[in-house]
């Protein structure tokens, strides 16, 4: 069991150099997944309003609203993950992609 912890840490270790981009994937893929409910509940707010201003909103959203997320809320999580041990890190990081590649998958996004 030592061992198996020991290449756990190890791989933990490992990936510490790439933390920043690491959670910038994790934001991209949250977006990814969650990005067309987030249109569709827009598209259902906007419905029957002017050309202009869903095609506004639109743009907010998908440009100025995500792209501010994922670059407001990418260093946050990075920091977070910086204060995570080794193996709590590649646990946490693989975790959340099996989970959202779990969540895209039960939703038809795969």
């Amino acid at each position: 069991m030592d061992t198996v912890l020991h290449y756990l840490a190890e791989s933990g270790q490992w990936m510490r150099p790439w933390i920043s981009d690491i959670s910038m994937a994790m934001m991209a893929c949250l977006l990814v997944v969650f990005g067309s409910d987030i249109n569709m509940i827009l598209r259902r707010y906007l419905s029957g309003t002017n050309f202009l201003i869903r095609t506004c909103a639109f743009i907010f959203v998908n440009a100025f609203g995500y792209g501010l997320l994922i670059v407001a809320v990418s260093p946050w999580l990075a920091t977070k993950l910086t204060g995570l041990s080794n193996l709590w890190l590649l646990t946490v990081v693989l975790g959340t992609f099996v989970l959202l590649g779990t969540w895209a998958q039960r939703n038809n996004q795969v």
